[in-house]
């Protein structure tokens, strides 16, 4: 009949949420600039700018949240936040860390300002 069924895997919804609490009460990001920065950077179908109906990006007070009914990777959306810290200048102060299966939060790098004398 010409019409291909997906496997259920590829269909289901898949959800994910950056959580930029901590520099964002620290005025260092913004959040909406960050939702501009993945609505323009996001590929579907090796196209930037075709997020359509198949993906939705929205913010939440200071997290991100993404939604998508196409297959998306959790490493590309870690891809693309990097790029943007490197963007603003903040990727020497924040690191994208997991926090669970399908959300991402922006910490600080723990520096030690100990020094070990001898």
């Amino acid at each position: 009949n010409g019409t291909i069924d997906f496997p259920e895997f590829l269909t289901m919804m898949t959800k994910y949420v950056l959580d930029c609490t901590h520099p964002a009460e620290d005025s260092i990001l913004d959040p909406a600039d960050f939702v501009t920065f993945l609505n323009s950077r996001v590929k579907v179908a090796g196209k930037t700018n075709n997020l359509g109906n198949s993906i939705m990006i929205t913010k939440e007070k200071n997290c991100v949240n993404l939604s998508a009914d196409i297959p998306l990777s959790k490493r590309y959306l870690k891809y693309l936040t990097k790029k943007y810290l490197k963007k603003q200048n903040l990727r020497d102060w924040l690191r994208v860390v997991s926090n669970s299966k399908n959300s991402f939060e922006l910490r600080y790098f723990q520096v030690d300002n100990e020094e070990t004398e001898e």
